[in-house]
């Protein structure tokens, strides 16, 4: 993550697109995104979006198995 932008140009625009929640490094490797976000979420210029459910414009079943998947996230991190 750090190699690809630290060469970004004057004017220059990226979108980098991931999910933190489908990482499959081993528990000991950072992941790059996750690490990003950690590392530049308050540098004025740099944005982070999260969809949620709502957000999911597929079938309505694939936004049941996302909010299934969140849920269960929530009650492990209780």
């Amino acid at each position: 993550m750090k190699m690809f932008l630290t060469r970004l140009g004057v004017g220059s625009r990226a979108v980098i697109t991931g999910d933190i929640t489908q990482v499959d490094l081993p528990p000991q490797v950072s992941s790059g995104l996750v690490e990003a976000n950690r590392l530049l979420g308050d540098i004025e210029g740099i944005e982070f979006c999260y969809f949620e459910s709502s957000d999911v414009v597929r079938h309505d079943l694939v936004s049941q198995i996302i909010l299934a998947y969140q849920n269960n996230q929530e009650q492990r991190e209780r």
